[in-house]
């Protein structure tokens, strides 16, 4: 067990906390996809969750967190390209603390609308996420602010209550494969893994165009590199958090590079096969998925990460080549509950 990871306890005691404000998103196994790949393929669904992503499990966590160990914060502070934006605002504002949020200019348009309504005070500032989090770091030096990262053991900690739940309502999945952006999602589904005890392997999956996770992985040491994905802008991670690439060395089987158009055909499928709106960087888990053609028979899993993707530009992916059709019609789906 890595010492940087919680524990089942802690997970759990995370999980009651989580559901005083959601409960347990699905899981499926998706008859269609599962044909279109030749594999047992089952998603874990966080595009269900309040926010329509994962992130909102760390906010929660890390909130009631603050609320008791530090009342004196009236104001915090973070950078994001929305999901943890929308995550950070909704639990401050159910905690009575004010959020600021710092974006990159031209960041999703619907994402801002949406912290915006949670109560978030939006500032606009730099090119992308890394220049964003630079200037929300200024400015909680210069204020006094608390400071929220993108990556923290707490947010880790609220994200592995999706991965329990999903590997142990799945727990003879053979691979999950796991979008990287900042690694909480990643760190959360080893932590999980590890804590009970099952043989899973774990694959990360980031995109082509900001290799800087995977590189750093690579040497074992923190690399920064230019993130230009056009359609992933979650997982478009400039410089990684030293912690989150140590625990992905030790504990993820590989990880995979995935081009914007395997990016933009996994959403197509996505929606074609599921009927669910998966952002970019919600369907690069199935873009790796699929990448990996696993063989018949396995059973393999991903999480959609998100769902929060502006109107005008899903309907641009979905306007691109429609994937491919495979065979008559599959059986009913399958789902499996939280246990």
């Amino acid at each position: 067990m890595n010492d940087k990871l919680p524990g089942l306890e802690e997970i759990r005691e995370a999980q009651q906390l989580v559901y005083r404000t959601m409960p347990p998103t699905p899981q499926y196994r998706w008859p269609l996809l599962s044909r279109r790949a030749g594999a047992d393929i089952w998603i874990k669904h966080e595009n269900h969750t309040p926010v329509g992503a994962f992130k909102i499990r760390g906010g929660l966590v890390y909130m009631d967190w603050l609320r008791r160990q530090h009342p004196e914060v009236t104001t915090i502070v973070t950078a994001t390209r929305g999901n943890h934006g929308q995550s950070i605002a909704f639990a401050a504002a159910a905690s009575g603390i004010r959020a600021v949020i710092v974006v990159p200019r031209g960041n999703s348009v619907e994402k801002n609308c949406a912290m915006q309504a949670f109560g978030a005070e939006l500032i606009e500032e730099g090119d992308d996420f890394q220049a964003a989090l630079e200037h929300a770091t200024a400015l909680e030096r210069q204020n006094g602010w608390h400071w929220v990262p993108s990556y923290h053991p707490l947010l880790v900690t609220g994200v592995a209550t999706a991965g329990l739940e999903f590997l142990s309502a799945i727990p003879d999945l053979d691979t999950v494969y796991v979008p990287i952006g900042m690694g909480s999602g990643i760190s959360a589904m080893i932590a999980v893994r590890d804590a009970l005890g099952l043989r899973t392997r774990v694959v990360g999956v980031v995109s082509a165009h900001a290799p800087a996770f995977a590189r750093s992985v690579a040497a074992g040491c923190v690399i920064e590199q230019p993130a230009a994905t056009r359609i992933a802008d979650g997982v478009a991670c400039r410089r990684p958090t030293p912690g989150a690439v140590e625990i992905v060395r030790n504990g993820a089987d590989r990880i995979l590079q995935v081009t914007d158009d395997a990016v933009e055909e996994a959403m197509r499928i996505y929606f074609a096969d599921t009927h669910n709106a998966a952002e970019g960087a919600g369907a690069v888990g199935l873009a790796g998925l699929l990448h990996d053609r696993p063989s018949g028979g396995v059973r393999v899993g991903t999480v959609l990460t998100g769902g929060n993707i502006d109107t005008e530009l899903f309907a641009k992916v979905l306007q691109g080549a429609e994937p491919a059709e495979k065979g008559p019609s599959a059986a009913p789906l399958q789902a499996a509950g939280a246990k």
